[in-house]
């Protein structure tokens, strides 16, 4: 029995040829995006969730250990410069700090207690808690989510197999049952994969809901270098008709705030009127915009 089992899941791959191991690699990365589609009703949950602590000035806090640290790590990293978010709205922490993102930390992801003391330095009352963790049952992800609960803070685990003590722990359980690597036991392969999505959903599509995006382009940039302004003065273009020069112009009246300027040159507004309608909806530039339609 044990070697039809081995039989089953083994790729020889050491007997196939580059092309071949590619088409293999590939055939498998193909079933993921399925695997994700099924718990689509289970990642909305999740957002709600996130978009509703987010709305009231609370944060998100990915917790990882190895390729899912990482991977939370990467897409709470990526949210400031693309939503233009302050980095404590979406956090990430890997088990054994962030030396861990270059050089594993030998012990950091079977240490329960290290990830209970990570969730109390972190978070505060109505932040939520997303546990990362391929196999469901990694020490320090348990450990992070246990005390969060303890906390009374909101959960969501994500794992790569099905009925996990993760699963069974946290509020909302995001399962992706991907199946046997090609590599056997390598997650950063169609778990990361699949962690990868999931993650660049629940992110996006609270930025969305949170107002941080319009129609589907990134009105709260923040441009930090030549690219980024080009960007942001196109957006403005794009939502105002405004030509080159009105663009840039409108721009660095607003000092740089790419949703400021839009109201400005949309409405013919002042700045000060403009920031006044973004910090009454907390800089939901889907809501300010709506309130100066219907003036």
């Amino acid at each position: 029995m044990l070697t039809e089992k081995r039989n089953k899941h083994s790729y020889h791959l050491h007997e196939q040829s580059t092309y071949d191991i590619l088409q293999l690699m590939n055939e498998q990365d193909k079933k993921v995006p399925e695997v994700v589609e099924n718990v689509l009703p289970q990642i909305e949950r999740a957002v709600e969730l996130m978009v509703a602590a987010i709305e009231k000035g609370n944060k998100v806090i990915y917790l990882g250990a190895g390729t899912s640290g990482r991977l939370g790590v990467l897409d709470a990293s990526e949210c400031p410069p693309t939503f233009g978010v302050s980095p404590d709205v979406i956090q990430g922490i890997i088990a054994g700090g962030d030396g861990a993102l270059r050089v594993a930390v030998e012990g950091a992801e079977d240490d329960e207690q290290l990830g209970g003391k990570d969730v109390e330095e972190a978070a505060e009352q109505g932040d939520v808690i997303v546990g990362i963790a391929s196999s469901g049952g990694t020490p320090y992800v348990l450990g992070a989510v246990y005390k969060a609960k303890s906390l009374g803070l909101s959960t969501i685990g994500i794992s790569c197999n099905e009925d996990t003590k993760l699963s069974q722990d946290a509020d909302i359980a995001i399962e992706l049952p991907v199946g046997p690597e090609v590599v056997t036991g390598s997650t950063r392969l169609k778990a990361g994969t699949a962690q990868k999505l999931v993650l660049n959903m629940l992110s996006t599509a609270t930025m969305v809901r949170t107002g941080k995006v319009y129609e589907n382009l990134m009105v709260n940039l923040q441009a930090k270098n030549h690219k980024l302004r080009k960007r942001a003065v196109s957006i403005i273009k794009e939502l105002t008709q405004a030509d080159d020069k009105e663009a840039a112009q409108v721009y660095d009246k607003a000092g740089g705030n790419t949703k400021a300027a839009i109201l400005m040159q949309m409405f013919g507004v002042e700045l000060e009127t403009a920031q006044e309608k973004l910090d009454k909806y907390k800089g939901n530039f889907v809501k300010a915009i709506g309130e100066l339609n219907s003036v």
